[in-house]
């Protein structure tokens, strides 16, 4: 799952998307409010760790402002900010939980799994469809219980697929899931992935189809 990590501190967010990499995250990074925003604009993140003292505002501002949007977004806010009284602002402006710096990696980790698994979020770990089962934890995939090697881009699109079996995954949702804010993106990049995927597939014996729903996106779905 690709995350956002709102951090104007280099150090702490370069440490902290590693950590959140150790633990199978994907991350992008900022540094502003208004990069925040533009972000959650243009990718699908899964969840946002959000700090409070930006350059150019309040990280409560942002909050407010998805909340008011009905954006469900979950944000985990990580700031200095650690008295009573910050954790209850925060909770109030719709932060989905509160943890003061300084922090251990682990817990930073077993509260954003906790609100992942949350009803209507995105965390399982394990994924199964048919013959084939996906460890999201050690990203390993098995069908009929046999380790299989799937190159990581093709895994990335088999875990959104997975985690939304048997609905439509607009193509958008795909390029963000794999590329985030990478940058200039060929127009056929998922194509070709979802292409290499399928082969994969076939090639492991995995009983699943990948729809191509024509001008919206993919499902995928048990073989009939």
């Amino acid at each position: 799952m690709r995350l956002l990590i709102v951090e104007d501190n280099a150090e702490l967010s370069r440490l902290v998307a590693s950590g959140l990499a150790g633990a199978g995250y994907e991350s992008d990074v900022v540094g502003s409010a208004e990069e925040a925003r533009e972000a959650v604009h243009n990718v699908s993140y899964a969840a946002m760790i959000l700090d409070l003292g930006l350059p150019d505002g309040d990280g409560l501002s942002v909050l407010r402002e998805l909340r008011r949007q009905m954006e469900p977004l979950p944000v985990l806010v990580l700031t200095a900010r650690g008295g009573v009284q910050d954790r209850v602002n925060g909770l109030r402006s719709g932060a989905d939980d509160y943890l003061a710096k300084p922090f251990a990696m682990e817990e930073l980790v077993a509260r954003l799994e906790a609100i992942l698994r949350r009803p209507g979020q995105l965390l399982g770990r394990s994924l199964r469809l048919a013959n084939l089962v996906y460890d999201t934890e050690t990203r390993q995939i098995f069908v009929d219980d046999e380790p299989r090697i799937i190159s990581s881009r093709e895994t990335s699109v088999l875990e959104i697929l997975l985690r939304r079996q048997g609905r439509v995954v607009p193509k958008k949702n795909v390029e963000d899931h794999i590329f985030g804010l990478e940058g200039e993106v060929a127009s056929n990049a998922v194509e070709v992935y979802v292409s290499r995927l399928r082969k994969q597939l076939i090639e492991h014996g995995a009983k699943v189809v990948i729809h191509t729903i024509r001008g919206v996106g993919y499902m995928m779905a048990e073989e009939k």
